[in-house]
């Protein structure tokens, strides 16, 4: 398996409109990416569609941080 990349940018999209299964899925495959030893990486696109690499989670404590403050806005 290989690293697993959430787009932040697509993440606050999905706030927005309150997609929770979305949010739901993309955090299911971050687990199952996590349990198998593999990082999962938070990029930021940008206008032009260039990704920029700003954050690695490697522990289940890290994402269950992350998807903690995403869930906090809905």
């Amino acid at each position: 398996m290989q690293e697993y990349i959430i787009d932040v940018t697509q993440v606050e999209e999905w706030q927005t409109i309150n997609d929770i299964a979305a949010l739901e899925q993309i955090f299911q495959r971050a687990k199952s990416t996590i349990v198998t030893g593999e990082p999962v990486v938070l990029v930021r696109s940008n206008r032009q569609g260039a990704r920029q690499r700003f954050d690695v989670l490697t522990t289940l404590e890290d994402l269950d941080r992350y998807r903690t403050s995403v869930f906090r806005y809905l």
